[in-house]
Order: structure tokens, then C-alpha cells, then sequence
């Protein structure tokens, strides 16, 4: 499985941006996928996941802010972020689970600041 991600960037505080991250591959409808980021000096965490059977779960931190969700005919998962914080800056990056297997996409640097 390999994971193009895009639409990281830098926006305001209170704004709002939307992740995509794209697979490859005909197995993508039985792949468990998620969002993770990284902050500098800190370690990788769980932001979002959504299973193939289109279960979600989210960080404390983010619920009731950022929407996960995936587009099985078009093999692309995607992170609403809204009302985004400071604290929300970091890289983020797409992973899938299958069979066991973790795969990851290259991180999209997102950025809030005033």
C-alpha cells in the first residue's frame, strides 16, 4: 500500500484546513486508516482512524473538531481540521493497516500561527 498525502499548510488560529491522503492499490475498502502528527519534541500520536467499516475515533484533543472520513471508490481518506489551534501544529501523516502490516505516507506539514 503506499499513501500520497496532501493539504498540509500554514492558516491562522480559529481556521480551517482539509487533509487528503490518497492509496494505491485494490484493497483499499478492507483498510483500516488513520491520521497521525508529530510536534516537535514529541512523539507521534493517533489523531484520527476510521475502519474499513467506516468506524471512527479521535483524539480527546480534536473531537468535536476534525472529521475523518474516506471515499472507498476513489481510495482517499480525508481530516476536516476545524477551528484549529496552536497546539495543533505538527506534521501529519496518513497510515493504513492490513493484515497486520502498518504503512505510512510522508508527513504534511501543517502549521497554525497568528
Amino acid at each position: 500500500v503506499q499513501l500520497q498525502a496532501s493539504g498540509g499548510g500554514l492558516v491562522q488560529p480559529g481556521e480551517s484546513l482539509r487533509l487528503s491522503c490518497t492509496a494505491s492499490g485494490s484493497i483499499f475498502s478492507r483498510v483500516a486508516m488513520g491520521w497521525y502528527r508529530q510536534a516537535p519534541g514529541k512523539e507521534r500520536e493517533l489523531v484520527a482512524g476510521i475502519s474499513s467499516g467506516g468506524s471512527t475515533n479521535y483524539a480527546d484533543s480534536v473531537k468535536g473538531r476534525f472529521t475523518i472520513s474516506r471515499d472507498n471508490a476513489w481510495n482517499t481518506v480525508n481530516l476536516q481540521m476545524n477551528s484549529l489551534k496552536p497546539e495543533d501544529t505538527a506534521v501529519y501523516y496518513c497510515n493504513a493497516v492490513y493484515t497486520g502490516q502498518w504503512y505510512w505516507g510522508h508527513g504534511t506539514l501543517v502549521t497554525v500561527s497568528s
